[in-house]
């Protein structure tokens, strides 16, 4: 059975700025990240993200829900990473807290 975790990273871009750090973000993460992590499908609609991915072989959904000053993620993690869960938080919001206070250029 899927275990949630839930993580909270405040910010004070905004949405749209916000939005547009994430999506950048995680463009980046698909292009630097070992074979062990997979994005398989995300899908944006408005300041909500749906995706599924792969870690270590196992399958996980989740979601992102931006708002005007923090940012929502839910993953689902199968049994066999729940384990790891309370380090896989701290590792995903570092990662998000990364990608929302590290400037990117504007294109």
């Amino acid at each position: 059975m899927p275990q949630p975790v839930i993580v909270t990273i405040p910010h004070r871009l905004g949405k749209d700025e916000a939005r547009r750090r994430l999506q950048a973000g995680l463009s980046n993460v698909r292009s630097h990240v070992s074979d062990s992590f997979v994005m398989l499908k995300d899908a944006w609609a408005g300041d909500h993200l749906d995706f599924q991915a792969s870690l270590l072989g196992q399958s996980t959904t989740g979601s992102v829900d931006v708002a005007d000053d923090h940012v929502r993620l839910e993953v689902q993690l199968p049994w066999v990473l729940a384990v790891l869960a309370n380090k896989a938080k701290v590792l995903v919001k570092r990662q998000g807290q990364f990608m929302l206070e590290k400037p990117t250029p504007k294109r």
